[in-house]
């Protein structure tokens, strides 16, 4: 065994660290192990990206799906105005089918990782609803959007007019994880609000913010929120 003052500084750095650091060559080329565990991540990544959420997951927590304004994926990715804004009919399905004025509504989106669902739904889900109704929060009717943007909250919000919103939704993958989620909060989200206005929590998923725990900040975050009547830049945590 090699003593620990003789190890390389940067074998040891890597223990710490999933990213590509120090790498190995032969020549002017990366060493095949290295090549192919960063194409297989690739490719991971672009299913991800180019994944759909099963209605298996959908039908477990009971979600019903509504559309934005996006066509296809190609679209989505070309045009992320368009996943900011509801499908006429998705106005409908979520006036029928809500509790209006809750005080927190759930809202899931597959955004850019479809397998961030699929992942982390299981786990992050029931712990979420369990957090807010421990602080006796009246929690709303959850659903799905499917083609979302983080901005799509805001349109949603002035639907339903919660006191808060929280959307947990897929992460753009990385070369890392591809299995990455999000949750973004505003206090009392409309069209008028600003990118300061929001809360995030990002890298939720096995490796980074384990699921169930970052559940339970959401709701601790989301109870101050509302005591407070603010989020974003303005909340003081």
């Amino acid at each position: 065994m090699i003593p620990k003052s003789n190890r390389d500084p940067l074998e040891t750095l890597k223990q710490f660290t999933p990213a590509r650091i120090g790498v190995g060559r032969t020549g002017t080329r990366p060493l095949t192990k290295d090549v192919l565990s960063f194409r297989t991540d690739h490719a991971a990544a672009v299913d991800s990206v180019y994944g759909t959420v099963s209605e298996d997951i959908l039908s477990e927590f009971n979600l019903f799906s509504v559309d934005t304004r996006v066509k296809s994926k190609e679209h989505y990715l070309k045009r992320p105005d368009q996943g900011r804004l509801l499908a006429d009919d998705a106005k409908k399905e979520i006036l029928k089918n809500c509790v209006q004025q809750p005080d927190i509504q759930v809202v899931v989106s597959d955004g850019l990782s479809a397998k961030a669902v699929e992942e982390n739904m299981s786990d992050v889900y029931p712990a979420l609803i369990d957090s807010l109704q421990s602080y006796g929060l009246r929690v709303g009717t959850s659903f799905f959007v499917k083609g979302g943007r983080v901005a799509c909250m805001d349109e949603i919000g002035e639907i339903i007019k919660p006191k808060a919103l929280v959307l947990l939704i897929g992460e753009r993958p990385g070369l890392v994880s591809a299995e990455s989620m999000s949750a973004y909060m505003c206090y009392e989200p409309n069209k008028g609000k600003k990118e300061s206005d929001r809360m995030v929590i990002s890298n939720i998923h096995r490796r980074g913010t384990p699921p169930i725990e970052a559940a339970a900040h959401i709701g601790t975050m989301i109870d101050k929120m509302i005591k407070q009547q603010t989020s974003g830049v303005h909340l003081i945590v």
